[in-house]
């Protein structure tokens, strides 16, 4: 009875150990995308066909910026002039704007390169490139959960910020005349070599289409 009491305890033991490394694995796992570690590389092509890479812009400061035409929070930013205001004046700083659509074909947002430059002509964006993610897996890689959902990279290639564009969860254009802009607020601090005070909110907006379900 002895031995095997013994037994059963090491068994809860050992049980315990596994448990704790599998959460604690889970943890990692979540935790690799996050303010303060480095942003995952990737390669997308542009609206008209040439690659992108993000170690293309080793050096500077870089947005990523989730879109979709039809969702109604991101007709309240480019409707507003907010968002295209805040690519402009990222341009003149020398920040490097992508904006990215992990719509999948036949899903909501989804364009080809002629239907997102005509968008961005239409709507007076100004981002550096448009990039298309269609089997969603940069969008994985980055936990992008919303449309909008804004990232903020530094210099050297660490993100700085991933979020909410602002503190209003709201698709009134109202809202944007009162809101916290959360994303300008970093890209300054981040441009002048200072930490990020607000560095991770979370993203509102409408969910992103992608072709496989997030894991």
């Amino acid at each position: 009875m002895l031995i095997t009491l013994k037994k059963f305890e090491r068994t809860l033991a050992h049980a315990a150990v596994v448990g704790a490394f599998l959460v604690g694995g889970a943890g990692a796992a979540l935790a690799q995308v996050q303010p303060g570690k480095p942003a995952p590389d990737f390669a997308l092509q542009d609206s008209s066909g040439k690659t992108v890479k993000l170690a293309d812009f080793k050096g500077k400061t870089v947005v990523l910026e989730w879109t979709n035409q039809d969702c109604p929070y991101v007709r309240k930013h480019y409707g507003g002039g907010n968002m295209q205001q805040l690519q402009k004046d990222a341009a003149a700083k020398d920040v490097v704007w992508l904006t990215i659509s992990s719509s999948a074909p036949g899903q909501q947002g989804h364009v080809n390169g002629l239907e997102a430059d005509e968008l961005t002509k239409s709507r007076k964006a100004a981002p550096a490139a448009f990039l298309f993610d269609p089997d969603g897996k940069v969008g994985h890689a980055y936990d992008a959960r919303t449309t909008p959902h804004m990232y903020v990279i530094d210099k050297a290639g660490v993100l700085a910020y991933m979020g909410a564009i602002d503190d209003k969860p709201t698709a009134n254009l109202a809202d944007l005349k009162t809101a916290r802009p959360y994303l300008k607020e970093a890209v300054e601090a981040v441009l002048a070599g200072e930490p990020v005070k607000v560095a991770s909110t979370r993203a509102y907006g409408c969910s992103i289409k992608y072709a496989t379900p997030r894991s």
